[in-house]
């Protein structure tokens, strides 16, 4: 139920709608929908016809595919207050991809023709979709990127380093919360579980880090960084 959660106050705080005005915001919170979903619970399916978007709330969701041999592949891990769908929703093609909870999750789904409707009203909210949809485009080249010119060992340490604080100076040590688990991580590397284990281990080994769990420990930043696998 919506009383559950103040949409309109949850969506001003969203980087999609922070330069909305409360006018519009009460529009689009009116036809905005709580989805509450288990975890494993599959929001839409590769093929699907796209009717809105989602925001994530608290939760996870994993973006992905599935390869003709059963492979599945991690595009996009989602985390609270990340938006998702928009891109295929102004398409009308079927999506490309499926969306499953990894843990229980609440989202808000918002409909597509509210969003048409603000988007004729509004030029800054079509500014900010559009600002949006480029982030997650620049975003995806940058994976593309990465597979192509990065080894595995040189994806894991960037990935390891991307959190709050591993760029400040004077920084050594540093502590790391795995957001996903280490199976979904790999795939969202384009790596296999046992490569990325494999990875943490030589890491480990070279005196890097600490692993317990889905904790880890980074022992010296710049060591980690330099290091050559």
């Amino acid at each position: 139920m919506k009383a559950d959660l103040k949409v309109d106050a949850f969506l001003g705080n969203v980087a999609l709608f922070k330069d909305v005005g409360a006018e519009e915001i009460g529009r689009i919170a009116q036809a905005t929908k709580i989805v509450h979903a288990q975890r494993g619970h599959t929001l839409f399916h590769k093929g699907d016809v796209a009717n809105g978007f989602y925001i994530l709330v608290y939760g996870q969701v994993k973006i992905g595919f599935t390869s003709p041999g059963g492979a599945d592949k991690v595009v996009e891990i989602v985390g609270p207050a990340m938006s998702f769908g928009e891109a295929v929703m102004f398409l009308d093609k079927p999506t490309v991809v499926y969306a499953q909870a990894t843990t229980d999750s609440m989202l808000l789904f918002v409909s597509k023709q509210v969003v048409l409707d603000e988007l004729d009203r509004n030029p800054v909210f079509a500014r900010k979709m559009l600002g949006g949809l480029s982030r997650r485009l620049h975003s995806l080249v940058a994976d593309v990127e990465s597979y192509s010119m990065c080894s595995g060992a040189q994806r894991v340490i960037g990935y390891l380093l991307r959190g709050e604080g591993a760029s400040e100076p004077g920084v050594s040590r540093l502590e790391v919360a795995l957001d996903a688990s280490k199976n979904i991580i790999a795939s969202r590397l384009n790596l296999t579980p046992q490569h990325f284990s494999r990875i943490l281990h030589e890491l480990t080994v070279a005196g890097l880090i600490e692993v317990e769990g889905r904790t880890i420990r980074i022992l010296d930043t710049d060591r980690l960084r330099q290091f050559e696998m």
